[in-house]
């Protein structure tokens, strides 16, 4: 089966991104969760963001690199909004990549370069959510599938962020249920 690599979100590792890769391991993959945070979580968007800011994004996308090392190079990559960025940025760059696993945020396609032509990609967010499609990632991701030669952009009704993470409020379970059928499908292939 495939071996992936789950960047989790501005939260941290969570139960709810733990449970997400336990459920793409139940279908036979193995998954790995780097820690970018080196253990903290958080309660708030605005708690996780300001320890992100603090850190400095480059150097948490520098520790997705750096936990990529350790791996085979022919693994998919996936992110979960901020966790997008280290997953996206290595699908782009590293050799190798299988294939790419986009929830709740992208980056435009040319902040790593080009897309690579041999990388499927999905992107999944929901269509009203302010972070996703009110400040830019829904346009990028619409750009990062044009540009993809195999690229697949899913919407979901709903206007809440992280709600792929069964810890939290914001959690969409029928939502979640379809981005893991959807994702089942790109890493099959």
């Amino acid at each position: 089966m495939t071996e992936i690599v789950l960047f989790h979100h501005v939260l941290g590792l969570t139960d709810g991104v733990r449970a997400l890769a336990a459920r793409f391991e139940q279908a036979g993959h193995t998954v790995h969760t780097p820690d970018l945070f080196e253990g903290r979580t958080f309660g708030t968007l605005e708690e996780g963001l300001a320890h992100a800011q603090e850190i400095g994004f480059s150097r948490v996308v520098e520790r997705g690199r750096a936990a990529a090392d350790a791996l085979p190079e022919d693994v998919v990559y996936a992110g979960i909004s901020l966790g997008v960025m280290s997953a996206q940025m290595l699908a782009q760059t590293r050799p190798g990549a299988r294939g790419a696993l986009l929830l709740e945020a992208a980056v435009p396609p040319g902040e790593f370069g080009s897309w690579p032509a041999s990388v499927p990609v999905q992107v999944h967010g929901m269509d009203n959510d302010p972070s996703f499609a009110g400040e830019g990632d829904l346009d990028a991701a619409r750009d990062l599938v044009k540009e993809a030669a195999d690229g697949e952009l899913f919407l979901y009704p709903g206007n809440v962020h992280l709600f792929t993470d069964s810890s939290l409020p914001s959690y969409d379970a029928a939502a979640t249920a379809q981005v893991v059928e959807r994702a089942l499908t790109l890493l099959t292939r």
